[in-house]
C-alpha cells in the first residue's frame, strides 16, 4: 500500500470511530419524544411532537427537544437560562412577544362518559364534553387531543382497543358539535399509564377492586389554541 492510500485509510478509520462514538453518545441520552432515523423529533400533522410513554414534564425538561416541543409546560428557568451580566448599552424597545398557545387540559373519568367496560357515550358524558366544546370556542383552535385510558382488568390487547374506541367516541361527539375532524387527534394508551400505584388495588376482579381502579379509567382531553 502506498503512502497516500495508507493515509486515506487511516483518515477513514478515524472518521468511522468518531461517528460511532457520536451515535453511542446520542443513544445514551434519555429521550421522551419519538426520534426518526435522522435524529429529528417526529411531529404529528398539527406540528406537535410525538411523546413516548416515558414523557412527563420533569423528563421533558431534561430532553434536548423539551423547550422546542413543550416550552409552555416547562419551568421558565429551564428554557430561558439567565445570561451572564454585561455592560448594557441603551436598549431599544423590545418587540411585543408572540402569544404562546393556550393549553387547557381536562381529565374526565371514563365512568362519567361511559358505562363500565363500554365505549358508548352516556348522556352525562355528553354534558361533560359540551364543556370542552365551550372552552374550545374561546380559542382560535389548533388541536384537541383526546387520549383514552383503561384499568388493568382484562388483557392488554383488549384494554388497548377499548381505550381507542373511547377516544374515537369522544372525537365523533366533538365533530357533531362543530369541531373540525382534522383538528382532533385521538390516541389510546390501554392500561399502560395507570394513576393508581401497583399496591393500591390488590386482589382479583371484584366490585371493590373495580371501584378502587376508577382513577385509571379516564380520558385526558387537551385543548390547544390561541386566545381570541
Amino acid at each position: 500500500m502506498n503512502k497516500t492510500a495508507k493515509h486515506s485509510a487511516m483518515a477513514l478509520l478515524a472518521a468511522t470511530i468518531g461517528l460511532c462514538a457520536s451515535l453511542a453518545q446520542a443513544q445514551a441520552v434519555d429521550r421522551v419524544y419519538a426520534i426518526d432515523g435522522r435524529g429529528e423529533v417526529v411531529m404529528d400533522p398539527y406540528g406537535l411532537c410525538w411523546r413516548t410513554n416515558f414523557w412527563t414534564p420533569a423528563a421533558a425538561a431534561k430532553d434536548p427537544a423539551g423547550c422546542t416541543c413543550d416550552k409552555d409546560l416547562l419551568p421558565k428557568e429551564v428554557c430561558e437560562p439567565k445570561a451572564a451580566p454585561v455592560a448594557a448599552a441603551p436598549a431599544a424597545p423590545a418587540p411585543a412577544p408572540a402569544a404562546a398557545p393556550a393549553r387547557d387540559k381536562v381529565t374526565v373519568a371514563a365512568d362519567a362518559l361511559f358505562d363500565f367496560n363500554k365505549a358508548t357515550l352516556r348522556p352525562e358524558g355528553k354534558a361533560k364534553l359540551d364543556d370542552v366544546v365551550a372552552k374550545s370556542q374561546q380559542l382560535v383552535l389548533e388541536v384537541v387531543i383526546a387520549v383514552g385510558h383503561a384499568d388493568r382488568i382484562g388483557s392488554a390487547a383488549y384494554n388497548q382497543k377499548l381505550s381507542e374506541k373511547r377516544a374515537a367516541s369522544v372525537k365523533d361527539y366533538l365533530v357533531s358539535k362543530g369541531i373540525p375532524a382534522n383538528r382532533i387527534y385521538t390516541e389510546g394508551k390501554g392500561s399502560k399509564q395507570p394513576v393508581t400505584k401497583p399496591g393500591d388495588c390488590k386482589g382479583p376482579k371484584s366490585p371493590k377492586v373495580i371501584a378502587c381502579l376508577q382513577p385509571d379509567r379516564r380520558v385526558d382531553i387537551e385543548i390547544i389554541g390561541t386566545k381570541k
